[in-house]
């Protein structure tokens, strides 16, 4: 039987309680019972088997059996994703993908060539985060990828982000080449137009790795797939 999952931060020593949103998709779309199980986690690595004991209207309260392991682990490797707002849908999949692939922290980023503006892009950052919330409970991950706010290039390389940076471009980069095997990496992914000239000089002064992977013209939803399967397979659990 498929585990249905559950996402609360009220979570206390002996029992659950779901909000308003989470208790309308117990009761009105899985159609749940008082004494039906299910798993709840909490967004921070942490899940639980649970025993349903009442639904109210905007609420509802679950029992915890016992503490459980998540279906899916976290990787060892700390990856985060900079990567430039794509138009459409695209960086919903992208997302998506991410989530199911154990990337830590998505960081959506306006860039030279890209085809979003910054307000447009802020606003569907609510959009994105119960986007990492669904794609979580399907996935079976218990800890929830962060998005962050709308930012630009400029400051995550100021910012210098976490562990490794290495600027993934379709030009001027050399191979995937590493001595040592990073905990934590930050990579940067451009816009469908590539990075701007300008970009590619700031990531190599600011000490990052401009890599390019030669043999595939790939689109940029595509790229950020691709990226984070390659790198979680080099440095993290996908083996």
């Amino acid at each position: 039987m498929q585990i249905r999952r559950f996402f609360a931060q009220n979570i206390q020593e002996s029992t659950v309680l779901l909000d308003e949103s989470e208790t309308r998709h117990l009761r009105d779309v899985l159609r749940l019972k008082t004494g039906d199980a299910a798993n709840v986690f909490d967004g921070d690595g942490n899940e639980y088997e649970c025993v349903v004991e009442r639904i109210e209207k905007r609420k509802s309260e679950l029992r915890i059996i016992r503490p459980v392991e998540p279906t899916a682990p976290e990787s060892k490797l700390d990856l985060t994703l900079c990567a430039s707002v794509l138009k459409s849908d695209k960086t919903e999949v992208a997302i998506q993908k991410a989530v199911e692939l154990g990337v830590n922290r998505f960081v959506p980023m306006i860039t030279a060539r890209c085809d979003v503006k910054a307000k447009a892009a802020a606003n569907r950052v609510d959009r994105w985060r119960k986007i990492v919330l669904e794609a979580s409970k399907q996935c079976g991950r218990a800890r929830l990828m962060r998005v962050e706010d709308v930012s630009t290039l400029e400051d995550q390389i100021r910012d210098g982000g976490a562990g490794k940076l290495m600027f993934f471009s379709e030009r001027d980069g050399g191979e995937l080449q590493l001595t040592e095997k990073p905990t934590a990496i930050t990579a940067f992914l451009g816009p469908e137009g590539g990075w701007d000239d300008s970009e590619i000089a700031l990531a190599r002064d600011s000490g990052a790795d401009v890599i390019t992977l030669h043999g595939r013209i790939m689109k940029a939803d595509t790229a950020a797939i691709a990226i984070s399967a390659i790198l979680q397979h080099k440095f993290g659990d996908l083996n």
